[in-house]
């Protein structure tokens, strides 16, 4: 999908949202939307109740039911490929000779259960002319919806068509890499995606990563540098696959991290978005933490308008997110009317408040260089961007992730975008696509702390 088209979606969607101000009512606009089986709210992405076998795959001939069918068991070894299916890409623009796949892979979630994850895997068909084995971009895409037909690789296979970062795969694909995306958890049937759950994503992104190499036919040397790459929602992952790679996935060579748009403090973002147009991502946020984190109070809180909004969000995807839910506000989906604050306060059954998962999520604590001794050590140069006008992140937030960094001594190069949030993904796609390149050929990155 080019820029315009890209930027023109946005636009139709935020016109839809200020007309359908009362919210509940707005389904997504796309033409081939499917809705998907409604879910109760208290599902959580862990469980595995489902049929189907976990072994590693030998070949790859799994239907595509079974690919999002969780297994009884997933198997103890995150980045094993449970099935995979060979596919073509459609919404990949440009006609790149390429072989692709659809792979279910084990992986973990923030409590260290095993859970099956879906993703896309592709490879160029043209030899690699760069130094040493063909490099992986590891990529987690933006905010997609919560329903299971907007699973990223659904969308590049193209059996739906809501999703806008066609582009970022298509320049990793052009200039020789091969590319794992994730889908992140909760996109297999029964599932609930676990939306901002920062342990949870970055364990996606590095177990696809880890996952590329064991794709039969895939061709990739377990020991090839990665890059990791993402914006907004998957910003927040990268960032989180670039703090928790050294600890979860010392193995993996990874030279470098790419992340845009990041909502790194999730308490600011959502005082930004309680009440405005942009309201359908807190809705997305909470259900996605509560999948996360099944002890917190979540169910009981929720007036009718509540759980209707819950089985609404948890049916659409990104079109159906923003004018699903617009200028609406927290307070009005739960049974005493509480705010922000007040579900902070809130206590689990393990104790922690709500206040303590959500501070829980914030990026840039307790990071420091290799041999740092700090939490979270990254040993390589980290890549921020924003855009000037983004109206959805607020930037104060985005610009404190950076200064957490810079004040880590992590080697931070920051770039600024003209554009609003979701046109500075497009434009700053070739800039990425050519820092991961300096790092993959072993040069020195800039700095700009």
């Amino acid at each position: 999908m080019r820029a315009r088209s890209r930027r023109g979606k946005w636009l139709a969607a935020l016109g839809a949202a200020a007309v359908l101000g009362g919210g509940l009512s707005a389904t997504g606009v796309t033409a081939n939307a499917q809705e998907a089986p409604r879910a109760k709210a208290s599902d959580a992405t862990g469980a595995a109740d489902a049929t189907g076998a976990a072994t590693a795959a030998q070949s790859c001939e799994a239907s595509d039911d079974q690919i999002y069918t969780p297994p009884q068991n997933v198997p103890g070894t995150p980045g094993e490929v449970i099935s995979c299916r060979q596919v073509t890409l459609p919404h990949v623009p440009g006609n790149i000779d390429m072989t692709a796949w659809k792979v279910q892979y084990a992986s973990k979630d923030n409590a260290g259960r095993p859970v099956a994850v879906s993703g896309t895997v592709a490879v160029p068909k043209a030899a690699w002319k760069g130094p040493g084995t063909r490099p992986v971009v590891a990529f987690n895409p933006g905010t997609l919806g919560l329903g299971q037909q907007c699973a990223f690789s659904k969308q590049l296979a193209g059996e739906f068509q809501d999703m806008y970062e066609g582009d970022n795969i298509a320049a990793s694909l052009k200039a020789g890499y091969a590319v794992a995306a994730t889908d992140g958890a909760g996109y297999l049937k029964g599932r609930t995606h676990p939306y901002v759950a920062g342990t949870d994503a970055g364990h996606a992104l590095l177990d696809i990563a880890r996952a590329a190499p064991n794709v039969p036919g895939s061709g990739l040397d377990k020991k090839t540098k990665v890059g990791l790459w993402g914006y907004s929602e998957g910003g927040s992952a990268s960032l989180w696959a670039a703090q928790l790679a050294k600890a979860y996935a010392p193995e993996l060579n990874i030279v470098g991290d790419a992340s845009g748009g990041v909502p790194g403090d999730l308490k600011v973002v959502a005082k930004a978005l309680n009440g405005q147009a942009f309201a359908g991502f807190l809705a997305d946020a909470v259900i996605g933490l509560a999948a996360a984190y099944p002890a917190m109070p979540f169910d009981g809180l929720l007036n009718q308008q509540g759980r209707d909004a819950v089985e609404k969000a948890k049916s659409v995807c990104l079109v159906g997110t923003l004018t699903g839910f617009p200028f609406q506000k927290l307070e009005n989906f739960t049974t005493e009317g509480y705010t922000l604050d007040e579900i902070y306060a809130l206590k689990g059954t393990d104790g922690k408040t709500w206040g303590e998962v959500v501070d829980a999520q914030k990026l840039g604590v307790g990071v420091g260089p290799a041999g740092s001794g700090a939490k979270h050590e990254i040993g390589f140069p980290v890549l921020q961007y924003r855009g000037l006008a983004d109206e959805v992140i607020p930037t104060e937030t985005e610009d404190a992730t950076r200064a957490a960094y810079c004040q880590a001594k992590i080697p931070t190069t920051w770039k600024l975008y003209p554009g609003e949030h979701l046109l500075a993904d497009n434009q700053a796609v070739n800039d990425v696509v050519a820092w991961l390149g300096d790092r993959f050929a072993g040069k020195t990155a800039p700095d700009d702390c």
